[in-house]
C-alpha cells in the first residue's frame, strides 16, 4: 500500500542513491530533521545528526564512494511513520580499512523515517554490513 509519506522516503532514498547533497537532499527534510544512525562497522559508537551535520555527511559520502545502489525490499508506513527495509551496495571510491577502492561493500538497512508537515522530521538507521 502506497502513501505520500512512502512515495517521499523512495524520493529520499533514490536522491541519496543518485549522490543528492546540499539543498537538494535538504527539499526532502524538515529544517529540525535529525538522524540517528545506531552502532555499526563504520560507526562503532553510532552517529547522531543534525540538518547541517546530515547536510555535510552527505558531501563526505561522495568522497568516500564512487557509486551506491538502495534496493527498498520492503516500505510500510503508518501514520507519519515509515519503515524501510533496504539492500544496499556501495563502491569504495577510497581504501577503507583492509578494502581496497573499488572493493563494495554490503549491508541490509532497516531505516525508520518519522515525517512532519509532509517532510522527513528523523530518520533512525540500523545498519547491517557484511564482515570486512
Amino acid at each position: 500500500m502506497s502513501s505520500p509519506n512512502v512515495e517521499t522516503a523512495l524520493r529520499f532514498v533514490k536522491a541519496v542513491e543518485q549522490g543528492a547533497t546540499g539543498s537538494t537532499l535538504m527539499e526532502f527534510c524538515h529544517p529540525d530533521v535529525s538522524q540517528h544512525e545506531y552502532p555499526n562497522r563504520l560507526f562503532p559508537n553510532g552517529a547522531h545528526r543534525d540538518a547541517q551535520a546530515l547536510r555535510a555527511s552527505s558531501e563526505r559520502g561522495q568522497q568516500v564512494l564512487s557509486s551506491q545502489r538502495y534496493e527498498v525490499r520492503n516500505a510500510v508506513a503508518a501514520g507519519d511513520h515509515v519503515a524501510l527495509e533496504i539492500d544496499w551496495t556501495g563502491t569504495l571510491a577510497i581504501a577503507l580499512g583492509n578494502k581496497p577502492a573499488g572493493s563494495t561493500l554490503h549491508a541490509m538497512i532497516g531505516q525508520f523515517i518519522t515525517f512532519r508537515d509532509g517532510r522527513i522530521a528523523s530518520i533512525r538507521n540500523y545498519d547491517c554490513y557484511d564482515p570486512f
